[in-house]
């Protein structure tokens, strides 16, 4: 390792003016500032009173050293040619601790870039942590990645934000808020004016079903930080949304789904292909379970009991549960707070009408009703891509090979909440869905620059390639088990 000189004091600058692409011009091209001197300055005192790590000579390290450090008692990374230590910082990360050890070892400047909005405040939190750079002949990324491919993108995303691609529509999502509640108005007014009868009890589930079904996905806007430009607000957004409106914990979502966002269908890193032993899915897990033959259920009919257990239960059991219980072990009181206030809501509306177990019957009944509509859109663009181990992929090609798009129509933008330009929403995960039709051209341009497969089908063929992806694996896990 080679000593620089220049010694790191925590406050100099933690970019340089030669790398464009971290070091973003402070205000956005609408001219409005990122972030106020008030927020960075707060940010400043949390990042250097947070972060005890001790000042230290500025290094430069090869990517062999690099990869070494990737275990969780001791994680490196590296954004844009700096060297991180972050191992003390996982603890207090936002994000969850495991979305860095996911990157322990490896080049993270994509992914950091893709999952921060307010840069400049993210920054400051970072220089405490910096540890040193890249040997200059070392490349930016890990040797094996395609570098024209990892610049090709980062020009993209610049042209992205020349164009404020994103910069958000409040209109649009105020619409969006609006028919939430003109939905769950509407079904307390035809309680209220036509009483309890089968029809009318009917007709209201099937309306608070589009709006909780709605509510996913203005959750996915506010998790993703695409609202408005200043985090506490998309994060106060956030809580009325999934806690308050979902009845399930923003951050145990925050954390599994960061997860997912990073290293998508990647085993075991993504959890939400974590499914074993209910499911087996992709080409690697089936073949294991075979080979040492396992056989909790019978695998062969895994097609047939995604309809009978995961399509009904994914919300009212699985996803609740889990909310329940990340939410009691980890302490989120303000969670807990909110999702409370959830169920004070339904008691207070329909509680005169139902009672307390009627009112408790029908919440499950509209998330049974709910569970269909969310697993057929989030399941149906991953479920049939591509799934492995780490491969260390550069970013654009992580996220194409695991998703897939849904044709555009005026239905499927609504039905799926823009949902239906996955690849877009995981390689711009901050960027407001109204936007992804327009951005698509040009992904899929520079997909078929360099080689990738842009995948765009019917949403009927969609929701069948679940089922097909399912009997695929099921046939795989039936070979290595039954091989002599």
């Amino acid at each position: 390792m080679t000593k620089f000189e220049e010694m790191h004091t925590g406050n100099g600058t933690l970019v340089e003016k030669s790398q464009p692409y971290l070091d973003e011009e402070k205000h956005q091209a609408n001219g409005k500032p990122v972030a106020n001197g008030k927020a960075k300055d707060s940010a400043k005192q949390q990042a250097n009173g947070r972060c005890d790590v001790p000042r230290k000579s500025i290094n430069t390290y090869s990517w062999q050293e690099i990869r070494r450090h990737n275990q969780e008692a001791d994680q490196w990374l590296v954004i844009n040619r700096k060297v991180y230590d972050v191992t003390g910082w996982a603890e207090r990360h936002p994000g969850g601790r495991r979305v860095l050890h996911h990157y322990a070892g490896e080049d993270a400047t994509d992914a950091f870039r893709a999952m921060h909005l307010e840069l400049d405040i993210v920054k400051l939190y970072l220089k405490p942590l910096l540890i040193g750079e890249l040997a200059p002949e070392e490349p930016s990324q890990e040797r094996h990645k395609n570098s024209e491919l990892v610049e090709d993108f980062q020009e993209l995303r610049r042209t992205l934000e020349t164009m404020n691609m994103f910069n958000a529509n409040l209109m649009f999502f105020f619409l969006h808020f609006a028919q939430i509640l003109i939905l769950e108005t509407l079904a307390w007014f035809m309680l209220w004016h036509f009483g309890t009868g089968w029809p009318i009890t009917i007709f209201i589930s099937l309306l608070l079903t589009v709006s909780q079904s709605q509510s996913s996905f203005l959750q996915h806007d506010t998790g993703h930080l695409s609202i408005f430009k200043k985090s506490k607000w998309n994060h106060l957004m956030h809580k009325v949304v999934m806690c308050h409106l979902k009845g399930l914990s923003s951050n145990w979502w925050n954390y599994r789904h960061s997860q997912h966002h990073v290293k998508p269908n990647i085993y075991p890193k993504d959890p939400d292909i974590d499914v074993g032993p209910l499911f087996l899915v992709g080409d690697s897990q089936p073949v294991k379970y075979g080979k040492k033959k396992i056989k909790y259920i019978d695998y062969e009919k895994q097609h047939l009991y995604f309809y009978m257990v995961a399509l009904p239960f994914l919300m009212p059991v699985y996803f609740n549960l889990q909310s329940m219980q990340v939410m009691y072990l980890r302490r989120y009181w303000w969670d807990i707070v909110w999702v409370s206030s959830f169920y004070i809501r339904y008691f207070i509306t329909l509680g005169p009408f139902y009672g307390i177990f009627g009112t408790l019957l029908l919440i499950y009944v509209v998330k049974f009703l709910e569970s269909p509509w969310i697993a057929y859109v989030t399941q149906m663009s991953h479920i049939p891509m591509k799934m492995s181990r780490e491969e260390n992929q550069d970013w654009l090609s992580t996220q194409v090979l695991a998703t897939c798009n849904v044709e555009q129509s005026f239905f499927n933008d609504w039905f799926t909440g823009h949902l239906n330009f996955q690849i877009e929403h995981h390689l711009f995960p901050t960027m407001p869905r109204h936007n992804y039709h327009k951005v698509a051209p040009l992904v899929r341009s520079l997909c078929a620059k360099h080689g990738l497969q842009y995948v765009n089908k019917p949403i009927s063929k969609a929701f069948g390639d679940i089922v097909r992806a399912l009997k695929k694996s099921a046939a795989l896990w039936m070979d290595a088990y039954y091989e002599t």
